[in-house]
């Protein structure tokens, strides 16, 4: 107890529990080294630097998640006991899962932002502040000068990540919103190639996101209106016993869903998903397909199992719907898609729609089954869109789907290897993409019996675009003036080794990774 001022009694100060927020702390602790590293190091050094700092810190936050794995801050708190951060933060395993999986993907996609054989300098912008088109623009673009100030806005990005699905208070979950958000708002505009697509990306995803932000904070408005707390569990405790209008507390959850099916990528907020993975540079974009889907994710669980979990039936018809709407545009707009980013971001759509289904089983598999389809989905969709960087043309990447012709001709390798990400995008047998849809489907065959009928369906005609895909690259003539192939630097070919081997490795013995997914599977308040 801290003794105030005379008559204002005394308050109880919360545990802070450093130890419980360590993956963090180092996060941060190298992004600002990142920072301090931009002012001292000379400008010739300063990319390996950053990059050795940036990898660094990562590997030392997934130490930190190994270490808290198992400990008594995993393991429910007893009611009177002080929590980390007056319980502000839940360390429980689903928590420290995801946290790993981000932190492990985050490595990949740094690896990728390290490239610079398939390009001149970098696929990341010499300088984005100077002016599109400039005589300063073209001759950096010749240069092999790279902004490193990408290194550290990606780990500010992480440590935003980090904290998102962890957080039981919804004002903590703002802050960790914005955190993660605001990064990749300027990281989208840095495109070495296309600087106007870039730009144009990182205004549609920044003006949208502003907006899906607002109404995550006017529904934490309304909830605290209703509990007189934003603490999820007491969200939870007043929809049990408060006395006030629902009305309230629907609406807030409403509006608070806004902002997180944004953040995840879900129909209906889904628009800015094709334009800003087009437009931002594949590593960056990479980035945010695989750990920004898996941070959003875990704070959708968090939201709906641990602060509505009595309201689950008043909800789930919600998440069904948006589950349909997902699959359903992810799988009729991809049919019509032209360009491969853009497949694969429609992609990305109909795939978050599946995590959905998952969702709607409310069990424990359930929750396994999301955890372990988030971390197959984010080394296939990484490695799929770190192949993309060594197809060029004379503009850069050849995303075109008609520059995919012929492929297995001009490159066997390349064709063999997305191949076989495509195969596992669409659930094709001894790849991680069915063992995970295997699972996520089979946990919700009882519960959502004709919504998995629906996702088979949508599972068919996603499959479609990737087959098709896989035909041009072997049965099509390769087209005049096609695109060359850059033999990838040691950093992605490093990441692409780890996502094909995870990609076929889960799909033959996915047994250790979906037992720790078992085990992981309990949210806490």
């Amino acid at each position: 107890m801290t003794p105030l001022a005379a008559g204002l009694g005394t308050i109880t100060t919360p545990s802070i529990s450093y130890s419980a927020i360590a993956p963090i702390i180092v996060v941060v602790a190298a992004a600002l080294v990142g920072v301090f590293v931009e002012v001292v190091v000379p400008r010739t050094e300063r990319f390996y630097v950053q990059t050795g700092v940036a990898i660094l810190g990562l590997i030392g936050s997934f130490v930190a998640v190994v270490a808290l794995h198992g400990t008594s801050l995993t393991t429910p708190t007893p009611a009177g006991t002080d929590k980390p951060f007056a319980g502000s933060l839940a360390i429980d395993p689903a928590g420290l899962f995801i946290q790993g999986s981000i932190l492990v993907l985050a490595v990949m996609a740094v690896l990728l932002v390290a490239e610079r054989s398939v390009d001149v300098g970098s696929p990341v912008v010499a300088s984005a502040a100077v002016v599109v088109g400039s005589a300063d623009d073209r001759r950096l673009a010749t240069s092999d000068r790279v902004q490193t100030e990408i290194f550290p806005l990606l780990m500010f990005s992480v440590a935003g990540m980090l904290i998102f699905p962890i957080a039981n208070n919804l004002i903590l979950m703002f802050v960790a919103l914005e955190v993660l958000s605001l990064p990749l708002y300027l990281m989208a505009g840095m495109a070495r190639r296309k600087r106007l697509l870039s730009q144009e990306a990182a205004v549609k995803y920044f003006l949208l996101g502003a907006f899906a932000s607002a109404f995550f904070l006017y529904g934490l408005a309304l909830l605290y209106g209703y509990a007189d707390s934003v603490d999820l569990p007491d969200i939870l405790s007043a929809s049990r016993t408060s006395t006030k209008s629902d009305v309230l507390l629907y609406l807030g959850l409403a509006l608070l869903l806004v902002g997180l099916l944004f953040k995840a990528g879900i129909a209906p907020f889904h628009s800015w998903t094709p334009d800003v993975y087009q437009g931002a540079p594949t590593p960056v974009t990479a980035f945010m397909a695989a750990c920004t889907k898996i941070a959003a994710f875990g704070a959708i669980l968090r939201v709906l199992f641990v602060g509505f979990n009595t309201s689950s039936y008043d909800w789930r018809p919600v998440i069904w719907a948006a589950a349909i709407a997902s699959m359903v545009v992810g799988a009729l707009f991809g049919l019509t898609q032209t360009d491969v980013k853009r497949i694969l971001a429609y992609s990305s759509i109909a795939h978050a729609g599946f995590i959905l289904v998952g969702l709607t089983a409310l069990t424990k598999n359930g929750i396994a089954s999301i955890l372990f389809y988030v971390l197959t989905y984010g080394f296939t969709t990484l490695a799929a869109f770190g192949l993309l960087m060594v197809v060029r043309d004379a503009d850069g990447e050849a995303t075109s789907l008609a520059q995919w012709a012929g492929m297995a001709k001009k490159s066997p390798i390349v064709a063999v290897v997305m191949t076989v990400l495509l195969l596992s995008q669409a659930g094709i047998p001894l790849t991680s993409g069915f063992t995970g849809k295997f699972f996520l489907f089979r946990a919700a065959y009882h519960t959502a019996g004709p919504l998995v009928v629906i996702a088979l369906i949508a599972s068919a005609v996603t499959a479609f675009f990737y087959l098709r895909i896989v035909v041009l690259m072997f049965f099509a003539e390769p087209p005049e003036n096609g695109p060359t192939i850059s033999i990838p630097g040691w950093s992605t070919s490093i990441a692409l080794t780890v996502g094909v081997f995870v990609t076929i490795f889960l799909g033959v013995f996915p047994q250790p990774i979906l037992d720790l997914a078992g085990k992981a599977a309990h949210l806490t308040g």
